[in-house]
């Protein structure tokens, strides 16, 4: 819009110092109306460099007949602006090399009659195409800087859901595996009651992701907010139907925030759930407790233990997310004596991590 306004005021400043000088100057007439031709020629031509070059020609053209013609000036920075405006290069010199040489043709042609005026017209045309073509630069900038925060909310929505649909969706398959395969050498009737119950919360927090994927705005959190202490509760079970001795001890005086507990109860739910799929453990160890300003999780197995190159699947992956989130650290590595331990610090609470 801004574009369109100011190129309109200058199309009418050389429009009326043509009109003007070939009043008041009518020896000018004959000459002064080829500028119109590349006028006309400029609103044919889809290259805006090519745009600028006729426009630089231009404004060389009426710089040579300035001192001629004293009404002139106005059309020379006219053209000069929107030459400097137009051109695509990084640095802009068609407009200045047109104006510039019209008026040292001028200097040369009327030397009786030398002024400034030319100079001055094409140094104030050079500098407000400048600032048009800055203010031009800055609200692009500012337009692809929102429209990439825009997509990299989109991402991190999307990457969010895709750790909550793994964390909590894949918990309760996996809990419900492990019921099927107890059923089949202990009692099925009860195996069943199980996984019918892990069924139908799976489905109420698919339910609840599927209503966050169709409205961005709505919370994703598929259920009430955990506990800490629900790790005993609940994340263990599993693991424990599965035959595993699962020891949970968590810090009775720990003290954090929404944010925090969410996060520590998903790392611990994804460290059980790889215990129970791939590490073939008949105990594991969970410690949750204060470090100082810092939470410290401790995930541990008496399994198989970490492979000799350990593959970043979608759980691990988002661990690192959740614990780079929160500005914490962890790490995955075997345990003395057989198995694997995930070991992570987070702070314990948003102004920790201020």
């Amino acid at each position: 819009m801004l574009h369109r306004l100011l190129y309109g005021v200058a199309g009418v400043v050389v429009v009326v110092s043509l009109l003007v000088s070939t009043t008041y100057e009518s020896e000018t007439l004959s000459g002064l109306a080829l500028v119109v031709v590349p006028v006309i020629v400029l609103a044919s031509l889809p290259n805006r460099r090519r745009r600028a070059s006729v426009l630089a020609g231009a404004a060389g053209f009426v710089a040579l007949w300035t001192p001629d013609a004293v009404f002139l000036w106005p059309a020379v920075s006219a053209l000069v602006f929107v030459s400097i405006a137009e051109d695509q290069r990084e640095v802009p010199v068609s407009g200045w090399i047109g104006g510039f040489t019209g008026s040292v043709g001028a200097l040369v042609v009327y030397a009786d009659q030398a002024t400034v005026a030319p100079f001055f017209a094409t140094a104030l045309g050079g500098v407000l195409g400048l600032w048009l073509r800055s203010r031009t630069h800055a609200t692009e900038l500012a337009e692809e800087t929102e429209s990439l925060r825009g997509h990299a909310a989109w991402l991190e929505q999307r990457t969010s859901l895709a750790r909550e649909l793994h964390d909590v969706v894949g918990h309760h398959v996996t809990a419900m595996v492990v019921q099927a395969e107890a059923g089949l050498v202990g009692d099925p009737e009860c195996a069943l009651h199980e996984i019918g119950a892990q069924g139908r919360a799976a489905l109420t927090e698919l339910d609840a992701l599927v209503v966050h994927l169709r409205d961005p705005d709505a919370p994703l959190q598929v259920t009430a907010p955990p506990r800490l202490s629900d790790i005993d509760e609940l994340l263990a079970l599993p693991l424990r139907h599965q035959g595993v001795t699962v020891a949970v001890e968590v810090d009775p005086d720990l003290v954090t925030d929404e944010v925090t507990t969410l996060t520590a109860y998903r790392i611990v739910q994804e460290a059980l759930t790889n215990v129970a799929r791939h590490a073939r453990a008949r105990q594991v160890w969970v410690e949750v407790a204060a470090a100082g300003t810092d939470v410290r999780l401790r995930v541990s197995d008496d399994g198989v233990g970490p492979p000799a190159e350990v593959t970043r699947g979608a759980g691990l992956v988002g661990i690192e997310e959740r614990v780079v989130a929160l500005a914490g650290v962890w790490s995955l590595t075997p345990r003395p004596g057989g198995g694997t331990v995930v070991d992570v610090r987070l702070p314990a609470s948003r102004e920790a991590r201020r």
